[in-house]
């Protein structure tokens, strides 16, 4: 076989050799496709693996941790939840509208494929700045292609989060996440068991969209990514539908043995995972394969990546039945083969053995690389920051201001106002405050959902950035009223292969893990998204956490905004001279240095179970965590919904002006109590050794920030969120 077939496909000579000595012999064309894509970065996790056992994944709560399609937590009463975040940066890059549609038709498969309902999604967006032409262009899709599929397939987009910076101008991240709900008995896994038990391919008709798209994944984007399009998968909401209504029928009425959903590397993906898993073999003849488009060849159908497609098997005595149930859903569904003992695919077209490989080869005996590691230059100027050299804040209103309109803190109405958010009537907290609540129907629980990551941090120091985006998940549920359950995550970086992005990513799984033991969030599962890079420009690092928290009574929720004039306005944790990595410091001064703020453990968890309890306790109106922007914004944000401001008084105490309004000190939140119940929750403070200050009060029609006995900020809410409200719209026109 000649060198440049398998360059070609991404596989190294070493990869090649290491193939030749798995099969005892040269592999044909076909075969080689199948290494290709299982080999790939993107089903084989080569440069990450090693890292990502270094998580924390057991705990109390988790039934099933990573190696399946998405990972479970017990939430009592014999219920569970399944929830998992993924990445669809590349395709979004080039087809925005599908990229995003399927990214999320791809998860919720993931988590239908374990037997659980979906029940809501979410989604992590970064995108470059908005005065750019193409970014407008790719935002406006991308949210346009989740909203096509979300709302027409009935699952509720309840929240999520939305960045710009200059680093994702050419490579856009697209994060789906999504949660689903099931009986903790029912729980499916992705294998294949007994021998001679049929394998069932069902849903739609297989094309020759999305050929090597988990290869596309695996590079870095070029300038001839527009030209890439025809690997894009398309979508079929309407058609998803039906297969997951098809198959949770199935699941709850008969019995599977074992169900896969087809994603990234098709039919070759499926087939190779759930025998690994099982242990076993599979014949599989491909003229069986229902396919939409005529004289596919074998190498066609084995790699191409389309959509609302499952894998099973099911007992021969079930096989009648299964066909029957998908047929009245007027799906496809066919047998397209059987177990087998020897754990070989052998997979056959036109009568003849077109590919004959051990299933562990393209999975378990997948290379595992430890990559060189260089701490980044860069960061030798970058965490030098003096504070003597910038000017503290002389005009703390139009700072105010010129936060407020920056698009990664102003109101992502725009964005969410796209989303059917309540779909399936269990929307409790819609979008727009600090984490989305469901309720759980026939019970008096809840669950609380965020994603999170401040990637300027983490780009500042992986490692404390890294922290900080578990613990501000933590937070955000907590300020929910829920309790953290565990996290899934989308570790979004450039190119492993450069030593200054593995140290990156190294630092980064290294400080998710010690911030998740702290807080006893435990890693369930997620997905590794290298060669996000354009050019020579790496996005800056970006370890999205997506967070599940659980309300035993979701009546007792929060939310950020005040609830009534009158109440006091506390501070909980403190404030330091600390600006490094701050979006006052990029939009003020145009700095992007120093180190991120601080991140106590201990003193995260005492904030955090000092703000649970007191919710629980029913002292609080409204809780708040502050990230970027600082004290200022949280209080602007707290006073927009209901229209409520506030009048509070501060003083500096050796602290900058700006550090006091717009630094952004970690393990901090804000609140709002009646009187009558304050000096319970200083009590509770005190009680958990937290520093708590009394600001202010709510009420009136501005928003007032007094500093050691000078009026610093004094703006009306309706200039104030107008500036906050307009800001994306006004970019986007």
């Amino acid at each position: 076989m000649k060198e440049q077939d398998w360059r070609s496909l991404g596989l190294t000579d070493e990869e090649y050799q290491m193939i030749t000595k798995s099969l005892g012999r040269e592999p044909n064309q076909v075969e080689l496709g199948m290494f290709a894509v299982m080999w790939s970065e993107h089903c084989s996790y080569k440069h990450s693996k090693a890292v990502l056992r270094t998580f924390p994944t057991e705990g109390e709560r988790v039934l099933q941790g990573p190696g399946e399609n998405a990972g479970i937590v017990d939430i009592g009463d014999g219920l569970a939840v399944c929830f998992k975040i993924e990445s669809h940066n590349h395709p979004s890059a080039v087809e925005p509208y599908q990229g995003a549609a399927t990214g999320l038709g791809g998860i919720i498969r993931d988590i239908f494929t374990m037997g659980a309902r979906p029940i809501a999604a979410l989604n992590s967006l970064r995108f470059g700045p908005l005065e750019d032409a193409r970014v407008r262009h790719l935002c406006r899709e991308v949210v346009a292609g989740i909203a096509g599929y979300g709302n027409t397939i009935g699952i509720p987009t309840v929240g999520g989060e939305i960045y710009f910076d200059p680093s994702y101008r050419g490579n856009p991240l697209v994060n789906a996440f999504c949660i689903g709900l099931l009986e903790k008995d029912k729980i499916k896994l992705g294998k294949a068991s007994g021998v001679g038990n049929p394998v069932l391919l069902v849903g739609a008709r297989t094309g020759r969209d999305g050929i090597h798209g988990a290869a596309f994944a695996s590079e870095e984007l070029g300038d001839d990514a527009e030209q890439k399009v025809p690997t894009i998968q398309v979508g079929d909401p309407f058609m998803e539908k039906l297969l997951l209504e098809a198959c949770l029928e199935l699941i709850n009425n008969h019995e599977i043995l074992g169900i896969q959903d087809l994603g990234a590397a098709g039919l070759t993906c499926a087939l190779s995972e759930m025998a690994s898993r099982g242990g076993t073999g599979l014949e599989i003849d491909l003229d069986k394969v229902p396919c939409r488009e005529e004289g596919m060849t074998a190498y066609e159908i084995l790699l191409a990546e389309s959509q609302e497609r499952m894998l099973m098997v099911v007992a021969p005595e079930q096989e009648a039945a299964v066909h029957e149930i998908f047929a009245r859903w007027g799906l496809n569904s066919a047998t397209i083969g059987r177990v087998a003992a020897d754990c070989i695919l052998r997979i056959w077209k036109n009568g003849a053995v077109v590919a004959e490989v051990p299933a562990d080869s393209l999975t378990e005996e997948a290379p595992v690389y430890h990559p060189a590691s260089v701490k980044p230059a860069y960061l030798e100027t970058t965490s030098v920051l003096d504070l003597e050299q910038i000017p503290d804040v002389t005009d703390a209103n139009q700072a105010l201001l010129k936060l407020l309109a920056v698009p990664s803190i102003s109101s992502k109405e725009w964005v969410w106002q796209q989303y059917d958010y309540l779909a399936r009537t269990c929307t409790v907290v819609r979008p727009g405050s600090d984490a989305a609540v469901l309720r759980i129907r026939g019970t008096k629980k809840g669950l609380a959902l965020t994603t999170d990551c401040n990637s300027r941090y983490v780009y500042l120091d992986p490692y404390t950035g890294a922290q900080i985006a578990v613990a501000e998940a933590a937070r955000n549920l907590v300020c929910s009223g829920a309790e953290p359950l565990a996290i899934t995550d989308c570790l979004n970086f450039g190119s492993p292969e450069k030593p200054e992005i593995f140290w990156q990513f190294r630092q980064a799984v290294e400080g998710m893990s010690a911030a998740c033991r702290a807080l006893k969030t435990p890693v369930t599962g997620g997905n590794v998204s290298f060669y996000n890079e354009s050019g020579e420009e790496a996005i800056y690092p970006t370890p999205t956490v997506g967070m599940v928290g659980l309300l035993e009574d979701v009546e007792q929720h929060c939310t950020q905004s005040f609830k009534a004039p009158g109440d006091y306005v506390v501070l909980l944790g403190e404030t330091f001279n600390e600006l490094g990595g701050s979006e006052y410091l990029a939009t003020c001064h145009q700095l992007v240095k120093g180190l991120p703020p601080r991140l106590d453990l201990a003193k995260e968890c005492a904030v955090q179970k000092t703000v649970l309890t007191a919710i629980r306790q029913g002292l609080l109106h409204s809780a708040h965590d502050l990230s970027e922007g600082g004290l200022a914004v949280a209080l602007a944000e707290c006073c927009f919904e209901h229209e409520i401001g506030a009048k509070v008084e501060l003083a500096t105490h050796g602290l900058r002006l700006d550090s006091l309004l717009f630094g952004e000190s970690q393990s901090r939140i804000l609140v709002s109590v009646p009187a009558e119940k304050l000096q319970a929750l200083l009590q509770l403070a005190a009680d958990n050794q937290v520093p708590a200050f009394t600001l202010g009060k709510t009420g009136g029609e501005r928003l007032q920030i007094q500093v050691d006995g000078q009026m610093q900020i004094a703006l009306p809410l309706a200039e104030a969120k107008a500036t906050w409200r307009e800001a994306i719209p006004c970019l986007l026109k």
